[in-house]
């Protein structure tokens, strides 16, 4: 075959969507696998509410199926304003806000609206597809890697080193893959840091804007709280880009509904950008999101019934894996924190199973998913090196009355190895 452009011939797809593709056709065939992998919802299980899917439909009846505006509805720009203006704090005017068919698509015109080739973008591994979005903007890619030791959050002093001439800083709390957030105080200093850069570039320099990723921000657990940029730092909103949505606060990935909440002038390039690409997110969705964030005690009242169902699963799974862990296992966790994932080390590298060595965690992963059924995401996926023993396991299809099985087939499946020397 004929090449393709350079970027078709260099670009990799999504390796969690191929992974999951891997294991649904295996359980179309009857096999049982405990599918921890895509972090998404299975809708008999996690549904969206009641009043939403009753508005999503109405609208449909009422034929709200045109184009919608290149940047939104007013009527839900309004509603995501007085949402943030209500639960956050900041304020964000119409022409400040962009709505889009979920995040990806805001990603991407937030890339191209900001990143010009060779432009050093920072981003922490393992994080959620940053370093896809860096190539296919022919970015320069600036890696920090974070460590279990702090969560796998990044720390100001990590950052600081590659602040000198940088054009974008992907953040993303609370964080895909780890579950996990950012302090306060390292999110305070990384803004002061932003700002400080700026202040020294001049004026016609291009600023260092931040990505700030906050899909699952209302979904965090017990006494941690999440923390706003711009709540934060007003300075801040100069030059940060919020990406947002409803896929994950309401459990609704398929509606396609997300939000970005930035400067005019960055958000009026995405929005021409989106024009041209036609990623809007459908017109009835659109009337049916801003009811619903209108309706605040339907919300809150979702909100607190989904995150009690989420956190009795995390902590579950946090606790039996801490008991395998105090039985001697090679296993370890991360308190969960906040979205739908834990952080789980599985150490088996060198372990035997049958006479054969497991010699790398790709042989590690497979012997889990062949002997325990358990389909876990390796950090490998999300830029991590490829003898990460760590894997992202989300628990959007997770039934909570099967996870006594699935650590009976985990601890049998770790019983049977062979110590290594």
């Amino acid at each position: 075959m004929s090449p393709l452009s350079t970027l078709a011939e260099s670009l990799v797809g999504s390796e969690i969507v191929k992974l999951g593709n891997a294991i649904n056709e295996r359980k179309a065939q009857g096999e049982k696998i405990y599918n921890y992998t895509i972090g998404d919802f299975d809708p008999t299980i996690f549904p969206i509410p009641m009043e939403y899917e009753e508005a999503i439909i109405k609208a449909y009846q009422d034929h709200r199926t045109n184009y919608p505006p290149a940047d939104g509805l007013l009527v839900l720009r309004q509603a995501v304003g007085d949402l943030f203006r209500r639960t956050e704090g900041i304020d964000y005017k119409n022409d400040e806000l962009l709505i889009a068919s979920g995040g990806r698509p805001l990603i991407y015109s937030l890339f191209k609206a900001i990143v010009d080739k060779g432009d050093k973008v920072i981003y922490t591994v393992p994080s959620w597809n940053n370093n896809h979005y860096v190539h296919m903007n022919d970015g320069a890619h600036c890696v920090v890697d974070v460590f279990p030791e702090h969560n796998f959050m990044p720390r100001a002093t990590d950052i600081e080193p590659h602040i000198k001439g940088a054009t974008l800083l992907c953040l993303c709390s609370p964080q895909n893959p780890t579950g996990t957030t950012l302090e306060q105080v390292e999110l305070e200093r990384i803004c002061d840091m932003i700002i400080a850069e700026n202040a020294q570039r001049k004026e016609n320099e291009k600023k260092l804007y931040l990505m700030f990723d906050q899909m699952y921000w209302s979904l965090t657990f017990g006494a941690i709280k999440h923390h706003n940029p711009v709540a934060l730092r007003p300075e801040m909103k100069a030059y940060t880009i919020f990406v947002d949505g409803v896929s994950k606060s309401l459990a609704a990935t398929g509606v396609r509904v997300g939000w970005s909440m930035g400067p005019a002038n960055v958000i009026g390039k995405m929005k021409a950008l989106l024009s041209h690409i036609g990623a809007w997110s459908p017109m009835a969705e659109q009337y049916a999101t801003a009811e619903f964030l209108n309706n605040t005690s339907a919300l809150e009242s979702y909100t607190r019934s989904f995150k009690i169902k989420l956190e009795e699963r995390l902590q579950y799974i946090y606790k039996a894996f801490t008991a395998l862990k105090e039985k001697g296992y090679p296993v370890d966790i991360i308190t969960p924190q906040a979205a739908i994932y834990l952080t789980i080390k599985i150490d088996l590298k060198g372990y035997s199973f049958k006479g054969k060595e497991l010699a790398n965690q790709v042989e590690v992963s497979e012997y889990i998913l062949n002997e325990a059924h358990l389909a876990i995401v390796p950090f490998s996926c999300f830029g991590a090196s490829s003898n990460s023993p760590w894997y992202r396991m989300s628990i959007g299809t997770c039934r909570y009355e099967e996870l006594d099985e699935m650590f009976a087939a985990l601890e049998a499946s770790f019983a049977q190895l062979e110590i290594k020397k």
